[in-house]
This record gives structure tokens, sequence and C-alpha cells, in this order.
């Protein structure tokens, strides 16, 4: 049976990631710094308790992620694929938006993901296994006022191919940038809300619609699937096309 660590795993896509690998008969430790979130969905991971390990790890701290590293082999005996979800977002203008602001985001989403990359590495290699890192889409476009959100992603396109072109042939490594993806009901239950989207939502959307956790859960699936060896240094748009139309004002 084959262990899969998720970073980030008790909110938004990773949660919804985490019950996939379970429904699909993966081990899955969950590394998560939200203390609330880790809790409530520690909870939900009682009945499969002896397939998962809920673990709080700062993805920004190299002791904890090496902590994380050997708390999981301790307890799985192996890791067979890294899908690094964990980020944060700041939003402010740039004339507010502080050096610790900028830190705290690059931090956390690309040197987190350098990370955790680098102390499963040898691990991998081992299982002939994979890296999955979540971009985005605003790795090649933007909103106003995302600086370091959309710098840590780009961060991580450019990551994945060197560590695709560096860890290969023992460890692939792929990237998945999502586009609008509703994940509001998904967060702890402090900040959890029903999202109301409307039609126009929807149908800006060549696909038809606002995407959900789950597109991104089955991507991962597909990818760190061995049957798909031959994939590695890509990146997996999944925006329900809206990056591919035009928009005229």
């Amino acid at each position: 049976m084959q262990t899969v660590i998720v970073t980030g795993g008790a909110q938004g896509i990773g949660r919804v990631t985490t019950q996939y690998l379970l429904t699909h008969g993966y081990r899955v430790a969950i590394w998560e710094s939200d203390a609330e979130a880790l809790e409530e969905f520690g909870e939900t991971m009682k009945s499969s308790n002896s397939r998962s390990l809920v673990l709080n790890c700062d993805i920004t701290s190299e002791t904890a992620v090496k902590n994380a590293v050997k708390a999981t082999i301790e307890r799985f005996g192996q890791i067979n694929h890294l899908i690094n979800n964990a980020a944060i977002q700041v939003e402010k203008p740039l004339e507010r938006f502080t050096l610790e602001d900028w830190n705290k985001v690059i931090g956390t989403n690309l040197t987190g993901t350098f990370l955790c990359s680098k102390y499963t590495a040898p691990h991998l290699a081992e299982q002939q296994g994979s890296i999955v890192n979540l971009c985005s889409t605003r790795a090649f476009q933007s909103e106003p006022e995302t600086f370091a959100y959309s710098a840590s992603k780009g961060g991580i396109f450019a990551l994945t191919h060197s560590l695709a072109v560096s860890l290969g042939p023992d460890v692939r490594v792929n990237c998945i940038s999502p586009g609008w993806i509703d994940v509001a009901a998904l967060k702890k239950k402090g900040k959890a809300r029903n999202e109301q989207l409307r039609p126009e939502d929807h149908a800006q959307h060549p696909a038809g619609r606002v995407g959900q956790a789950d597109d991104i859960a089955r991507m991962i699936l597909f990818l760190i699937n061995d049957s798909n060896s031959f994939i590695t240094g890509q990146n997996f748009i999944v925006d329900g096309g809206i990056s591919r139309k035009m928009i005229y004002v």
C-alpha cells in the first residue's frame, strides 16, 4: 500500500484530496499547521486511523519538516508521493504590502515546497515515487494585489521542472495550476461558508461551471498513478478553459 503526504491537507483542495486518496486505497500523512483545522479534520479521520496520520507541521520550518518526515516513516515505513498543496495568500495594495507579508507568503508557498521536496526526496527515490506541486493560473496571469502569491506560484512552476530534471528518473515531478476552484465550504468551521455563485460565474468558463476541489483531486490521482510514469516536468492547467478565452471589454 502506497503512502502519500498532503501538505495543508485539512482544508480546501488538500482535504478533498486526502479523502480521495483514502477512498482509493492509499495511506495518507496529513501535514497541517492550522491547529483548529487540524483538530477538526483529525476527528473525521478516526474511521481511517490505520491508514492516516495527522501531524502539526509548519512547512516553513526546516526542523518541523525533518520531524514530519521522520514521523511519517516511523508510522508507514515508506513515502511514495508528496503533494505540495499548502499555501497562503495576502492581498493588499502595494504601498501597504510589507516585507513581512512578502516573506510570509513566499516562505509558506515556495520555501515550504522546497523544504518538503528536499527532505522527502531520498524516500521518494527509494520507491520510484513522485511529487505533485500545486501551482496556479496566477503564475501566468494576475488579479490586482496578489504580488507575493503570484510570484510564489511562478517560482513553483520553475521549481517543478528543475526538480524533475534533477531528481529523474527516480522521482517524477509535476505541477497542477488550478483556476477558479470553489473551496469556500471546505475551510475550517470558523471560516467555512457557502459561496453564492452566480450564473455568469459559471457561464464565463468554456466548461460551463466554476471548478470544484474534486477536479483537482482527480488530476492528482492521475499524476501519482504508476501507470503514468512517462509524465514528468509538466504543468497541467485545470481551469475550465477560462485562461484560453479572449475577453474584450
